[in-house]
């Protein structure tokens, strides 16, 4: 089901000057404006897509009238968002493991000074 936000496989099933035709999953056609092709300057659609060429796309709107607008480059900023996303759970784990050696370091060592002063 076609919905805002969702991510699909299409087909390129047509090209023009100022994006790409799309036909989604469940046979309904959208269009990749030149615009949401790349993060980067795109001059011309047929640099980047060819006919019947296989992509994900995001479904960015979807129109009154039944218009379907979908994007390539948000598709790919949704995964580095969740790469980046990643590493920075596994950076934060890494510091809380580091933390809690560290914590339990220094309640050894401060056992260790009480239980001298006891016994002096």
């Amino acid at each position: 089901m076609v919905e805002v936000g969702s991510i699909m496989e299409g087909k390129v099933v047509g090209i023009t000057k100022f994006g790409a035709f799309i036909e989604l999953e469940d046979g309904k056609r959208g269009l990749v404006h030149i615009s949401e092709i790349s993060d980067k300057f795109v001059k011309d659609v047929n640099e980047h897509l060819k006919l019947n060429d296989q992509v994900k796309v995001k479904v960015i709107g979807i129109s009154p009238d039944g218009k379907i607008d979908l994007s390539i480059k948000k598709v790919n900023e949704d995964r580095d968002y969740e790469i980046k996303l990643e590493k920075s759970k596994a950076g934060f784990e890494q510091k809380m493991t580091r933390f809690l050696k560290q914590s339990q370091e220094k309640l050894t060592d401060l056992k260790r000074y009480n239980d001298s002063k006891r016994k002096r």
